[in-house]
């Protein structure tokens, strides 16, 4: 058929008799002109002017949008490309009715595609190169376009045609959405003055464009760039060549910063507050959570229900399609419409007949579906958005609150770390995962009443009965939704609970070695496991029948709906009816099952926010400490000087204020010099701890000006409470303390810039009032940070000062030993430091401050007697007063009394005495006579040779270089993310990495999978393929069984019209049966294949971490040398918490979308072969899709991962350190860095929730073209005889596989990221276990063994590990039974490698040592180490009760265990404890003092009665007095026993039998003390002279 513009079946079509306009076929070309303008213009502008013109702001990013009505004119663009397609749509259909080709009917509106497409390129093209001239080309276009459409509408108008017809319909729009562009742009035109103005409007780009950090471009692209997150192509595509890191994301954007959102909560917050305090209730979060994001999440619910109401096309068009295809084989369809020509000589269609046709329809599916996705996708990212906005918000409000909150809160245990960091880890979460889910609680029952309504007009009665099936068993689905919620919590409690054991069992892996204890701990460890592993199956159970659930109950309802259809309706199941209810149903269970969800996530969020409420409501420092104290302090203080007690202990004050009310009273006093020079005053202290209780009682004391004060008195005296009342953390109940205002000269002198500066802000005037203290807490406290940041502390760096505070602290050692000196990081996640280390870094950093007063509480308690001294003198006497700073100082040193300028005596809570030490002297006779005994024992010590003293740090040093030589050792296999294939060469270039990095770990899967045993993997792959056979088979059955049914009423029918056709009788009962049989069996199949996947699962994790507590249980103590002990805790937490709850679920979703998508390919193909030429391409792309998408999620999870733990740290952290933040006052500094971490861990899951976006947007516009492929391909097979029903199946089929898509590549995704937990857990599984078999047997050791306790030690060399030099060589010696020996020597001299040598805790490669004539090397190693005692110079208590700890075998009688105590002196001590010998140890043992712990761990020696105890420096970490009655218990309670000391203090080795003096791994004297004594020259006699 020839072509022609107005078809040449009518000769009038090309006369003009009637007037130009009055030609159809005239007006259609006339239409034309605009859009052929349009393209004319243009396309030499976009093709060659973009070059030259540049914009006149330099920006980084080309996405400045700042056209006025920007997104306005993007929706009507979408809007007319729509209606265009409609009308191409409409005109290609009138034109197959017309007898020629009429190219007028769809030729304009084609065009008219074409150059709406262009004018938004165009449009799009101007703005970001900001280049407004310009737009008359567009603003003339949509003129004409306007004229010639609405002549064409009059025309219409005149001739008759009326809204009944599509044509005028269409036209009527284009009228109005030409009339609307057209208004855009002259609005762009009026307000920024551009085109026919001389001097147009600036503009300047918003800040974050500016900012060239900001990466994050949703909030300023365009629409169509929104939408599909094309903005993102760059970041992951780009990921595939090198990593995504910190800097390629790149910081948020102003909007989204956790600060602008915190203010906004709090605004919202305290408004509430006020409403409440009016109201007498507590304020309501949720309110201010409304208040301040509310407006995104109606956004985000509006795009919801469109997304829903559009996901109903899918059905109706499918019931549509089948009903045509179904209706062509009827007679009627055959007969031709006939041609209602009119005065405009074409045909006019209704809206009605367009739909009729297929292709229509299979286009409109195409749409509609592209359109749902990109709604809901925009729903959840708005919603993602808002929840990461309010998360931050919550947490800068959290943290500020810690930052207030009460020390009394904090150690009273009202509030616990614990809790807080469940504030921040969990309780943040929740909320914001609500939030995620939020648009689901409105949107779901709309969904729902639409499904059910649709249902009941396509099926009848028969459809609610479906209905009723699926809402009957929702209620199941929540019961089993908060079950699973229960489980969960019980498997953590667990898990908890075996993370202490293992963590307890790792820190003090040495001690159970030596004494064999592995065992023991191992089992109760298992224990617990075998716990957590019953709640575990309680979760996994409950998992499988949530899955079994969701995939029942549709074909349950299918079954229900389709047989009562069958017996009760009048109507044969025709396949259209069949196929859109099925596709019904499956939109149905969605919302049902997240419904249990969602309520359950409401639910928590529900506690969560009542968390939220009453920690923001606790007790706050400062204003709030003092209220229950001020009605008592009143009524005295008022009296004397109204007014001022308030403000000398509100601190929040400014200090004038504080000086003025405290002027009077002062000028009365009869010493006027006591103010000058006092930095510090108490009057009348009473102070508690949050109770009404007081713990400091009485206190009047003063600390003078520029001078070292010192506070001593006993333990557990009130001396650390002293200096935190004086700070105000305590509550006072009664009393003030004063601190005293610097002299403007000394102000000046300072010239500290941090502390001094004039504030501009009255908040920060507020909280200087009290001038930074620089503070060492008792117990230290140490940032995530370089040595250097820790000293430093926010101070500038000033090198001089930093050296001599380093050298002060004999730091430089410890420093030089570090990997990368002083920039090591040190803390939490950093190198381990031992006690003594941490100290004295917290006394450098409260030396560096500039500040005038320092606190010091007990900086020697950790410190060698050397190191303490050298600290005094150096540090305190040299470094501090030269500053003329005021020291105060609290010490259990008395021989550094004679320093003190000033002395505060403690007892018990009050002051005992306060003066120089003369005063003292002079009035308290008795005090000082008991300082002087004290005194006296620790003068023995004092002015010791460094060697010798220096043994503690040395030891420290040691083990730190022992750390970190394993550390280069380890590094090689420690980086654990390389893959295996790493070493092969060191060809690393970009092709390598890239393909490694999209590689799947196969080999780890299949090493997961076979861990759970062969059996439960081969159920778990056949029940799964032959579930899913059955499901498919389910809707072949349904398939041909409408079909039939549809065949045979077609057939009755015409044979009815007289045609005669060959009758097959049609038998309901044998479908109606099979169809059940399949829909039971396939019911029953889900459920197995759901039990198997995590059946599998378990058996799994339980076989993997049994094999790895075991295997590192029994690893040499060389392993925990080198191996940080973070990172073999990481395996036992959250590797094995991947491998427990993670892992199994993934891998069930992976497989079952994986083989839903596979078997709804295969019915397409089945169905329509044609399709798969189509697969091809779109395999490809869904290939490369997939492979970008993994390696940049695996870079943002990681991200995400590693930018969340430094965030909890720092909360942590702070919680823990906030006496010394707030005595620094460096609060400021601490809440900039949280906002920081804040947006940094945001950013990043910002940027992974935007990917996860990119991912869905495209898979689902794959599956939208799979959708369209299949049904074009079937409309057009069907014409060849394809039975509808078939085409129904592939069409509900096709719709699936856009739900699946993006799972099968987020599952893929997450799968690989799990299998990196595997991974490294296998990687601990190759490490070598001891040897713990001995080469002779028990029956030959007899039961007592070693009786006499006689030691002969021949020829041994020693080392650590076979690659080290021994650390000793060939020692020879001989102890005889029941003597007393001591070693002693330099540190590094082998000392303690000896001992450790008889418990073969060292590689002994040469020689042997005999005990009691059996070679200790023969001998299992649990024999030789539970019949030997030793004790360790670090005391090591676990958590349980005291009897645990002294016997956990449990095989000594009570008499036994109080003979032990009586003998370290505990007795009295543990009598006074609730519950005795059943009293509870807390962690580590943390409720006992040092010495105490160690006087428990001689207990424990003395229980096991073993003939050979080994004190390893034994005494390094405790006071005098405690050492005195070590020492006496050693020589009468062990006087028959064999005691061999090593010593670091050389006088405690006098009394001794035997004393052996080492030196770099030999023996270099051995004799009595006497006898070396005597001998002037002897090392062992200089050592002596050295310690007198």
């Amino acid at each position: 058929m020839p072509l022609s513009f107005c078809g040449n079946d009518n000769a009038s079509a090309y006369s003009v008799d009637d007037g130009v306009l009055d030609n159809g076929c005239f007006v259609d070309a006339l239409n034309l002109v605009p859009h052929v303008f349009l393209l004319f213009i243009t396309f030499p502008i976009l093709f060659i002017g973009w070059g030259s013109q540049s914009s006149k702001v330099q920006i980084h990013h080309n996405t400045w949008l700042h056209f006025p009505g920007h997104n306005m004119r993007w929706i009507l663009t979408f809007t007319l490309l729509f209606v265009h397609v409609c009308e191409t749509a409409e005109g290609i259909v009138s034109d197959g009715y017309m007898k020629s080709r009429h190219l007028h009917l769809f030729l304009p509106a084609f065009m008219g595609f074409i150059a709406s497409t262009t004018s938004v390129v165009y449009y799009h093209n101007i703005e970001t190169s900001n280049f407004p001239k310009l737009l008359l080309a567009l603003f003339i276009y949509w003129v004409l376009a306007f004229i010639t459409k609405t002549i064409k509408l009059v025309k219409y108008y005149e001739h008759n045609f009326g809204i009944q017809h599509l044509r005028f319909c269409i036209t009527a729009m284009l009228v109005i959405l030409y009339g609307l562009l057209m208004a855009v742009e002259i609005n762009v035109i009026r307000v920024r003055r551009y085109v026919f103005f001389a001097n147009p409007q600036k503009v300047k780009p918003p800040e974050d464009l500016q900012d060239l950090g900001v990466r994050f471009l949703q909030p300023f692209v365009n629409l169509l760039s929104k939408a599909t997150y094309w903005w993102m192509n760059p970041l992951i595509i780009g990921a595939h060549k090198r990593p995504i890191d910190l800097k390629k994301i790149g910081k948020l954007p102003i909007a989204m910063r956790a600060l602008t959102n915190y203010i906004r909560l709090k605004d919202a917050y305290e408004e509430q507050r006020m409403v409440a305090d009016q109201a007498d209730k507590s304020p309501s979060i949720w309110r201010s959570m409304y208040h301040a994001f509310g407006r995104p999440i109606l956004l985000s619910s509006t795009f919801r229900y469109l997304a829903d109401l559009l996901g109903f096309a899918g059905p109706l068009c499918i019931y549509c399609i089948l009903m045509r295809l179904g209706g062509r084989n009827s007679p009627e369809s055959s007969e031709q419409k006939n041609v209602t020509a009119s005065g405009l000589d074409v045909d006019f269609l209704s809206s009605h007949e367009l739909l009729e046709n297929t292709s229509v329809l299979a286009v409109l599916l195409f749409l509609a579906l592209i359109l749902q996705r990109t709604f809901l996708q925009a729903s959840y990212y708005v919603t993602i958005e808002t929840g990461i906005n309010l998360r931050g918000a919550l947490l800068a409000m959290i943290y500020n609150k810690i930052l207030r909150l009460s020390t009394s809160n904090m150690s009273m245990g009202e509030m616990t770390l614990g809790q807080i960091n469940n504030l921040v880890a969990i309780e943040t979460n929740q909320l914001m995962w609500f939030l995620f889910l939020c648009p689901n609680l409105w949107a779901m029952p709309v969904q729902i009443i639409m499904g059910v309504i649709l249902l009941h007009y396509l099926l009848g009665f028969s459809a609610l009965i479906g209905a009723c099936v699926i809402v009957l068993l929702a209620p199941i689905q929540y019961f089993i939704a908060t079950k699973l919620a229960d489980a969960q919590k019980s498997t953590l409690d667990y898990s908890t609970d075996r993370l202490k054991k293992t963590n307890e069992i790792l820190k003090g892996i040495k001690l159970l070695k030596l004494y064999a204890w592995e065992n023991i701990f191992c089992s109760s460890v298992e224990e617990t496991r075998v716990k957590e592993l019953t709640s575990l199956k309680t979760f996994a159970l409950y998992t499988s029948l949530s899955i079994f659930m969701n995939a029942a109950i549709p074909i349950a309802a299918v079954l229900a709906t389709f047989v009562t259809h069958a017996y009760t309706s009048n109507t044969e199941l025709s396949p259209a009816v069949a196929f859109a209810s099925l596709a019904l149903f499956h939109i149905l269970v969605t919302p049902l099952f997240l419904l249990s969800t969602v309520v359950r996530f409401a639910v928590k969020a529900i506690v969560s926010v009542q968390k939220l409420g009453e920690f923001l409501l606790s007790d706050e420092i400062g204003d709030d400490s003092w209220r229950n104290g001020e009605t008592l302090v009143s009524l005295e203080s008022c009296k004397k000087h109204p007014g001022a007690h308030t403000k000398a202990i509100n601190r929040k004050q400014p200090l004038r204020y504080q000086l003025d009310s405290f002027e009077q009273p002062s000028r009365r006093q009869p010493r006027p010099t006591e103010t000058e020079d006092i930095a510090v005053k108490v009057n009348n202290g009473f102070f508690s701890w949050g109770s009404n209780m007081a713990t400091l009682s009485d206190i009047n004391m003063r600390i003078p000006t520029g001078q070292l004060t010192m506070i001593v008195g006993q333990v557990g005296c009130g001396k650390s409470s002293l200096l935190l009342a004086m700070l105000g953390e305590m509550q006072a109940i009664g009393g003030k303390v004063h601190w005293s205002k610097l002299p403007e000269c000394e102000l000046m002198h300072e010239g500290n810039p941090s502390f001094h500066a004039p504030e501009p802000s009255f908040e920060a005037m507020q909280s200087k009032n009290r001038n930074s203290v620089a503070y060492a807490a008792q117990k230290s406290w140490l940032l995530n940070a370089t040595v250097e940041e820790n000293i430093t502390f926010g101070n500038p760096f000033n090198k001089q000062r930093y050296k001599a505070v380093i050298d002060t602290c004999s730091l430089q050692p410890d420093i030089d030993l570090l990997p990368f000196g002083d920039q090591t990081e040190i803390g939490e996640r950093g190198i381990n430091l031992s006690g003594g280390q941490r100290q004295r870094i917290c006394v450098a950093r409260a030396l560096y401050q500039n500040t005038n007063i320092v606190f010091l509480d007990d900086p020697f308690s950790a410190l060698d007697i050397h190191l303490s001294d050298h600290l005094m003198q150096e540090g305190i006497l040299k470094f501090l007063q030269d500053d003329k700073r005021t020291v105060v100082l609290v010490t259990h040193k008395l021989q550094y009394l004679i320093h003190a300028d000033w002395i505060i005596a403690m007892k018990d809570g009050t002051l005992l005495r306060e003066g120089t030490l003369k005063d003292i002297q002079n009035n308290d006779v008795e005090l000082y006579e008991h300082w002087k005994t004290l005194m006296n024992r620790q003068d023995q010590e004092l002015e010791k040779d460094t060697d010798v003293a220096d043994g503690q740090t040395a030891l420290e040093r040691k083990n730190l270089r022992r750390a970190l030589y394993s550390r280069e050792a380890k590094s090689q296999i420690d980086d654990e993310d390389e893959e295996e294939e790493e070493e092969e060469d060191d060809e690393d270039t970009m092709s390598m990495m890239t393909s490694r990095r999209s590689k799947i770990p196969w080999r780890v899967c299949w090493k997961y999978l076979t861990s759970g045993g062969f059996v439960l993997l081969f159920m778990m792959i056949f029940s799964k393929l032959l579930k899913h056979s059955v499901i498919v088979a389910i809707d072949y059955w349904l398939a041909t069984w409408t079909s039939r049914a549809q065949n045979t009423s077609v057939s009755a029918n015409s044979s009815a019209n007289g045609m005669l056709t060959d009758m097959v009788p049609f038998d309901l009962s044998y479908y109606t049966t099979g169809f059940s049989i399949l829909c039971s069996s396939g019911i029953v199949l889900c459920l197995i294949a759901s039990l198997t996947v995590e059946w599998m699962g378990l058996s799994a994790a339980r076989n993997l971490h049994h094999n790895l507590l075991n295997k590192i249980i029994l690893a040499p103590i060389r392993f925990f040398d080198i191996t940080p002990l973070g990172q073999i805790l990481n395996r036992f937490s959250a590797d094995t918490n991947i491998i427990d709850q993670h892992i199994p679920p993934t891998l069930e979703s992976l497989t079952r979308s994986t083989l839903l998508c596979l078997s709804a390919i295969g019915v397409i193909a089945f169905v329509t072969p044609v399709f798969l030429i189509a697969m091809l391409p779109l395999g490809v792309a869904f290939y490369f899709i997939q492979k970008y998408f993994r390696v940049a999620s695996k870079d943002l999870q990681d991200l995400d991962d590693s930018t969340q733990l430094p965030l909890l740290c720092h909360f942590s952290e702070t919680a823990e350190g906030l006496t010394t933040i707030r005595a620094f006052r460096h609060e400021a500094r601490f809440k900039q860095r949280m906002l920081e971490l804040t947006d940094t861990n945001n950013v990043a899951y910002l940027f992974l929730s935007a990917a996860n976006r990119w991912l869905e947007v495209r898979t689902d516009y794959l599956g939208a073209v799979i959708v369209l492929t299949a049904a074009v391909a079937s409309i057009y097979t069907s014409e060849n005889g394809v039975q509808s029903g078939l085409v129904g199946l592939g069409l509900t089929y096709a719709l699936t596989v856009t739900n699946y898509l993006n799972w099968v590549v987020r599952s893929l995704a997450d799968l690989e990221v799990q299998m990196g937990a595997v991974k490294k857990v296998n990687d601990f599984l190759s490490t070598e276990s001891e040897n713990y078999e001995g080469s002779i047997d028990l029956s030959q050791v007899p039961e007592d063994w070693p009786q006499q306790g006689e030691i002969k030690i021949q020829g041994l060399s020693v080392r650590y590990d076979s690659i080290l030099k021994p650390v000793l060589k060939h020692v020879n010696a001989y102890i005889n039974p029941g003597q007393k020996v001591g070693i002693c020597g330099r540190t590094g001299s082998g000392k303690s490698s000896l001992s450790l040598a008889f418990f073969r805790m060292v590689d002994m490669f040469e020689g042997k040592i005999i005990i009691d004539g059996i070679d200790i090397s023969k001998l299992p190693l649990p024999t030789l180490r539970s019949r030997l005692s030793i004790i360790l110079q670090d005391p090591v208590l676990f958590s349980g009760s005291i009897r645990f700890n002294l016997d956990p075998e449990r095989t000594c009688t009570d008499d036994r265990l109080w003979e032990a105590l009586e003998i370290a002196q505990l007795k009295n001590m543990v009598k006074s404890l609730p519950g005795g010998l059943d009293a509870v140890v807390t962690e580590g043992g943390e409720n006992f003092s040092v010495g105490q712990r160690q006087l428990f761990c001689l207990a424990r020696a003395f229980v096991r009665k073993s003939s050979i105890l080994i004190m390893d420096e034994a005494t390094a970490s405790i006071d005098m007095a405690t050492e005195n009655i070590l020492q006496k218990v050693v020589m009468t309670a062990f006087a028959d026993r064999t005691v061999v000391t090593i010593a670091h203090r050389v006088h405690t080795i006098l009394t001794a039998d035997l004393v052996i003096v080492m030196k770099r791994g030999n023996i270099l004297e051995y004799d009595k003390p006497q006898t070396l004594l005597a001998h002037e020259e002897s090392v062992f006699a200089s050592f002596v002279r050295a310690d007198m």
